[in-house]
């Protein structure tokens, strides 16, 4: 075999120096196929070992290998699995990051030949063009090599420059290549580059010549493997050591130490570092990469001006997948970065979209519920909503409520009615975080005082009885300041926040709606989303005083600014180990002062809301 290879080697290499035209060189071809049909496979079986070598190759190996894959583009026709179905396999079976660039392009041109000259043979060449998404295990280290990189452009330009001219040729073929990419997409499991090139690359059909086609399929299938990759970075163990803990707190609320590793390890509530690696930290770090992959595609969107309609396909897929998904960590924030690029228009209708899921009454609860924890979420942390327009959202959640007490003149029973409790609890949580900007508006604060929120709080279903009570104290301290309402003795110093009723719907068992754009905890996602994000340290409230500001009344849309440095909740990651373990922990604080008992102190200071409602590890309470 190996003289007989040499030997057809040199009759190519003969060919070549005489100068045979195309078109000879194309009859020679035929010839060894057409032998081969008839039983003679000593020319075809030399084709196909050529075709086979993936040593590296000379000069004149390479131009013999071009030579023969130009020839069987022009022979392409007569091509068939019946008769040369080894021949096929090993055409398919080439990788073109083996190759330089004149291999590929004559590997191309045979490909597209294939496809556009034998319908039984379109699946086959577009499946070898998704293999060629990612390249051999090997290589993916070279990826982080600057030939590495160059080799990845050479390769996936010519990829998808590929199936443009097969959707041209076949127009089917756009439909038939969508499954296909989708079935090829690496587990969340897979390697970090294996991932991250996959989706990058599909994101460049997303926005490509035959994205009318397969475009909204390759967002969709991103989202889904970022809510993959979301719900295997847990942290029940973090709530099994802490369940009484409701809210977590602010890095910069936690005072100063002289050294960052002694702050790690003693900020921790209840003594000294308890760490324990969370499951999932490279998890984590895919995740973080493949959302900033996201981002950097939405920017392009904006720039092309597709944004809107690239929204409307994450619209869609936030309401099927992570809408429903139980207690989505980070992936929302796709949502919140795109909204935060189009505030007019993306980011009101996001709003709209909320409301409209916990409005209509023909939904689940749990949707419900889920949609009116990222409604109160939402408005509570976009820095680029208009305050007018979070007011008219508020004052319908506030109607909403009312409407119901006067429809239901019972007695509180959370399971009955779970979704009046976690709208209940969405006004106060908006108000927590919106109330002084509210009022520091002539007319916005009118039409707060008019919100019929007393009412509802002394209603018979009794909200205050039910709804995390770190969040009813943090609004009526609020309320207080801001002389919302008359806070009475009976609202006040009853007890039922701290009853035996009360904690029979606590801890574990909560109604404890999340809140799901609390602070971001993935450093490169994070540092996209800071600029239209408003974090709790940063908010003026009621209580603060007024020589404490620093915008004036006219400037009130402005109170939320953060400074130009990172928040320190951001700034203590390492920069080299993602553990979100550890500052899970030392985030997490369980509040001391009952309400009632609060309210006793006059003279105490007002205590700042910590900000992030931590998940149940109970999912009833959804």
């Amino acid at each position: 075999m190996g003289r007989e290879l040499a030997s057809e080697k040199t009759e190519f290499y003969e060919m070549e120096d005489a100068d045979f035209t195309d078109v000879e060189i194309v009859y020679h071809v035929r010839e060894a196929l057409k032998l081969a049909e008839q039983g003679n496979r000593d020319n075809y079986d030399e084709l196909v070992g050529l075709l086979h070598h993936k040593e590296r190759l000379s000069p004149d190996e390479v131009a013999l290998l071009v030579t023969s894959l130009k020839a069987l583009s022009g022979a392409a026709s007569t091509i068939d699995f019946a008769h040369h179905g080894a021949l096929l396999s090993a055409i398919f079976g080439m990788s073109m990051w083996n190759y330089g660039t004149d291999v590929m392009d004559a590997q191309l041109e045979l490909i597209t030949s294939l496809a556009a000259s034998n319908g039984k043979v379109v699946d086959d060449c577009l499946e070898m063009l998704v293999k060629n998404f990612v390249p051999p295990y090997y290589f993916l280290e070279l990826l982080k090599q600057p030939r590495g990189l160059a080799r990845k452009d050479q390769v996936l330009s010519r990829v998808h420059a590929a199936l443009k001219n097969i959707a041209d040729l076949v127009p089917l073929a756009p439909m038939l290549l969508s499954p296909k990419v989708i079935q090829r997409m690496p587990q969340p499991w897979c390697k970090e580059p294996e991932i991250l090139i996959y989706v990058e690359n599909m994101l460049r059909l997303e926005s490509g010549s035959i994205r009318e086609i397969v475009g909204s399929t390759m967002l969709i299938a991103v989202v889904d493997r970022m809510i993959d990759l979301d719900v295997m970075i847990g942290w029940d163990e973090i709530l099994q050591d802490d369940a009484k803990g409701i809210f977590e707190m602010e890095l910069e609320d936690v005072p100063e130490l002289a050294d960052e590793d002694e702050r790690d390890d003693s900020m921790l509530l209840g003594g000294p570092s308890r760490k324990k690696g969370l499951q999932g930290n490279l998890v984590a770090e895919k995740l973080d990469k493949l959302m900033v992959l996201t981002f950097e595609h939405l920017d392009s969107c904006q720039s092309s001006g597709r944004l809107d309609e690239v929204f409307d396909v994450l619209l869609q897929s936030f309401q099927i997948t992570v809408l429903k998904a139980y207690k989505s960590k980070f992936t929302q924030f796709v949502m919140f970065y795109a909204c935060g690029l189009d505030p007019e228009g993306c980011g009101l209708k996001f709003a709209m979209v909320l409301a409209d899921l916990f409005f209509c009454d023909v939904n689940p609860p749990d949707t419900r519920m889920s949609a009116v924890a990222y409604l109160a979420s939402y408005l509570s942390r976009a820095k680029f909503l208009p305050i007018a327009f979070v007011a008219n959202m508020l004052k319908r959640l506030v109607d909403w409520c009312f409407k119901y007490c006067e429809l239901h003149d019972v007695y509180m029973n959370p399971k009955a009615h779970q979704v009046f409790y976690s709208g209940c609890q969405a006004f106060m949580y908006v108000l927590c975080f919106c109330m002084r900007k509210l009022i520091d508006v002539p007319r916005l604060k009118y039409q707060l005082l008019s919100m019929p929120i007393e009412p509802i709080l002394k209603h018979k279903l009794g909200p205050l009885k039910v709804c995390l009570p770190t969040v009813i104290e943090e609004f009526l301290r609020q309320a207080k300041a801001a002389r919302l309402f008359t806070i009475s003795e009976s609202l006040v110093f009853s007890d039922m926040l701290e009853s035996d009723l009360s904690r029979a719907f606590g801890g574990m068992d909560r109604l404890d709606m999340y809140f799901p754009f609390d602070p971001c905890l993935l450093k490169s996602s994070e540092s996209y989303i800071r600029e239209h994000f408003i974090y709790w340290s940063k908010v003026k409230t009621p209580c603060d005083s007024d020589d404490e500001e620093s915008s004036s009344d006219d400037e009130a849309d402005d109170i939320f600014e953060r400074k130009e440095e990172d928040d320190a909740m951001i700034e203590s990651f390492d920069e080299k180990s993602l553990d979100l373990d550890s500052v899970l922990k030392r985030m997490s604080i369980t509040p001391k002062n009952s309400l009632k008992y609060g309210y006793e102190r006059e003279s105490q200071e007002c205590r700042r809301m910590p900000s992030r409602i931590r998940p149940s590890t109970s999912p009833e309470s959804l």
